[in-house]
């Protein structure tokens, strides 16, 4: 498979920033000047862009269109909640910091303003005017209260007072009854009254907390519709019975709205306990400050304000919307529908036949070292490898980093038997994985219970490497067995998330893990390490010199990297200089990219493509052609600053040629992809692949899906 047949360039792209001239050719070329740079957050928000125009794409079942819909939703919160609200502390306490990009805070946020309205603008005419319309074509309805039957509103009458009712909370607004604390992301209603109260009071407005243990859209029982399938929004029937919560009065009107709120999490690094300090902050992420208010269009001017007002924001961070609030609780369609026509189809991911044949995950990874491709290749080894482990007899010890894994996983169960049959187990655990904290709290908590040593890893250093460590006793010596993956242990994420499984039992890579293991659960220097790049203490330097290393080889040097981010200023540099020394490179970068292709002088050698399709590209993988003698290396680590320079991770080389050539071909897959592909042109816009006039359609998530499982 080649990399030139790339399909030709479709039509259109998205909104991006002003484009900045492109730096003129000079041997004396500033790579430090601002132009070079994309900024990060933009490019973030490029990202939740490709995202969105999949609910577009023919090629997608028509309920996983919507769910990609649902997904820019998601994506989005997160934006607000992380990347908006970072920006609006670094003004609020003075602290304003410029990136290489050479873009204040304000300007910034005033950009992010801009494309993210037309961004979110697109998506409910997307939904409005293209999914709903196709879901109505396909039987499948969201009921509107103008369009309820006598029938359907007698059962949503029943169910408001039945459901609904009884576990609502309006709030009047006066003197004793203040502007509510509304939590993150909830769905609420402002109120408009007329009237008194029962004690007389006239207040003229309240706010009405939709309950967070309902759901946001209801299945209309089949008796009282005409066929299809009919669903209802809560927001509906609190909006058609919302005079039952205000009895006597009048309601005037009743309109949705939802503030999204800061909710990263700040902690000191002197801390005395952290798991302590972590469940107080937890608290609180419920209810930091405002940093975007959505509400319905219809919503008057003089209630907008005061919204407005209440949090603390400004017109820039207002976003009407022709909708729910709150899209991303529309991905409950796919459990509420039954209709796997409309859905991707199941596929039963392989197992390699070298472990099928094999009654022993030992025996196995003694045999040849063992790489698998998730989703396409099965999860089970990994857990099949912990589980034999636990049993074992003669195994001694087992160790592991925990990023990502939910308490309940099979994987925990695992450690939890391995301690209660007396086995040495330790879990290093990364309570600070964002959004996973309580879960992570929990976790500790069940192992701690079962007599597995649990530490909190380094502070101050996300530990996000992904390693087991198995200690065995065979013929009269100690072996060690290894797994080294790109993505967290959480066998749901293995089902949607593209990453790599690497087991072996090769002594070196078990005498670097073992080190990196005794660094993070005791103190003292870095261990010299043999074959192992980790950070943050050789892997930034190690990539640097090998991108130089390539550039030595100049119109022979060739670079492959694959992985969600590239934002480190320094890699970034030695790319250019790489380009300018004519080293082909190849950039396949999910998200955020800050590296600007294709100007002369600069990087007219580098691409850089994202794929964007069913799952979820998670592997990193970094590729050196080294003059006719590849070195191919996965890792945890991303192209990113935090991950390079301040959280533990680790990159691990693949030696064995046939995985070699495992790994290139699967790389060279996603470079031919011509269809779910985006290519980053020199201004900063994407433009999808295309293929070219008479060429087939190339996918390659649906090749490697086929290629692996027999699946198309």
């Amino acid at each position: 498979m080649t990399t030139e047949n790339t399909g030709r360039i479709a039509e259109g792209s998205q909104s991006v920033p002003a484009p900045v001239e492109a730096p003129p050719v000079s041997q004396e070329l500033d790579l430090d000047a601002s132009e070079n740079y994309f900024n990060r957050e933009l490019s973030q928000l490029q990202f939740n862009y490709r995202v969105l125009k999949q609910a577009l794409d023919p090629a997608h079942p028509l309920i996983n269109r919507l769910i990609f819909c649902c997904i820019f939703s998601s994506n989005m919160d997160e934006f607000f909640e992380i990347r908006v609200a970072g920006l609006r502390q670094q003004m609020k306490y003075g602290r304003e910091t410029v990136g290489p990009d050479g873009m204040l805070p304000e300007q910034v946020l005033g950009e992010i303003s801009r494309v993210a309205h037309e961004y979110i603008t697109e998506q409910y005419d997307i939904l409005n005017n293209v999914l709903i319309p196709e879901m109505e074509r396909e039987n499948i309805h969201f009921v509107r209260r103008r369009e309820w039957t006598p029938a359907q509103a007698e059962w949503v009458r029943q169910y408001f007072e039945e459901e609904i009712l009884p576990v609502v909370s309006p709030i009047g607004l006066d003197p004793s009854h203040p502007f509510p604390r509304l939590v993150n992301k909830s769905l609420n209603f402002i109120v408009e009254l007329d009237g008194k109260d029962a004690f007389g009071r006239e207040t003229g407005m309240a706010i009405v907390p939709a309950p967070r243990s309902l759901p946001r859209l209801v299945r209309l029982p089949d008796e009282v519709c005409d066929g299809g399938d009919n669903l209802v929004f809560l927001s509906s029937m609190i909006h058609a019975h919302a005079d039952e919560l205000f009895p006597g009065m009048e309601v005037k009107g009743c309109y949705q709205f939802r503030v999204t709120r800061n909710a990263d999490l700040e902690l000191e690094d002197d801390l005395e306990d952290l798991a302590s300090a972590l469940r107080g902050e937890l608290l609180s992420r419920r209810f930091g400050d405002g940093v975007r208010l959505e509400v319905a269009d219809n919503c008057p001017e003089e209630l907008v304000q005061f919204l407005l007002t209440e949090f603390g924001l400004a017109e820039r961070d207002l976003y009407k919307v022709h909708g729910p609030v709150n899209l991303t609780r529309l991905m409950a369609v796919g459990s509420l529908v039954d209709r796997p026509d409309l859905t991707y189809s199941n596929f039963s991911p392989a197992i390699p036949r070298q472990i099928r044949s094999k009654e022993s995950m030992f025996d196995a990874i003694r045999k040849q070292p063992i790489l698998l491709l998730h989703p396409y290749e099965n999860f089970s080894p990994v857990v099949d490898l912990l589980r034999q482990a636990a049993k074992d007899p003669q195994v001694l010890a087992i160790r592991q980093t925990l990023y990502r894994t939910g308490a309940d996983s099979e994987i925990v169960e695992a450690l939890a038997d391995a301690a209660r049959r007396g086995k040495e187990v330790t879990a290093v655990i990364e309570l600070r994985a964002r959004f996973s904290e309580a879960e992570n709290l929990e976790l500790a908590s069940r192992l701690q219970e079962a007599g597995v040593i649990v530490v909190y890893g380094v502070v101050g250093y996300k530990t996000h490497a992904k390693m087991i460590l198995i200690v065995r006793r065979e013929e009269g010596r100690l072996r060690r067995y290894v797994h080294l993956g790109t993505g967290n242990y959480h066998a749901g994420n293995a089902r949607l998330y593209t990453d790599y499984s690497f087991m072996t039992c090769d002594e070196s890579i078990g005498d670097d893990v073992n080190k990196l293991f005794q660094q993070l659960t005791g103190m003292g220097k870095a261990l010299k390490i043999k074959k192992l790049f980790h950070a943050p203490f050789t892997l930034h330097s190690r990539l640097i010199s090998l991108i130089e290393r390539e550039a030595g080889h100049g119109e022979q040097g060739r670079i492959i990297f694959k992985f969600n981010a590239l934002t480190e200023t320094q890699l970034i540099k030695a790319l250019y200089r790489a380009s300018r020394a004519g080293v082909k490179i190849d950039l396949i970068v999910r998200g955020i990219c800050c590296l600007r292709p294709g100007v002369p002088g600069l990087s007219e050698n580098i691409r850089v493509r994202s794929i964007i399709g069913r799952f979820l590209e998670h592997t990193r993988v970094y590729y050196f052609g080294n003059n006719g003698h590849p070195e191919f290396y996965c890792s945890s680590a991303d192209g990113m600053e935090r991950n390079l320079l301040s959280r533990v991770e680790t990159a691990f080389p693949i030696e064995a040629p046939a995985l070699q050539a495992r790994l290139h071909d699967d790389l060279e897959t996603y470079l031919a992809d011509n269809c779910q592909s985006w290519s980053l042109q020199p201004d900063g816009s994407y433009i999808q692949n295309q293929p070219a006039d008479g060429e087939e359609r190339f996918a390659a998530q649906l090749v490697l899906l086929e290629r692996l499982t027999g699946k198309p």
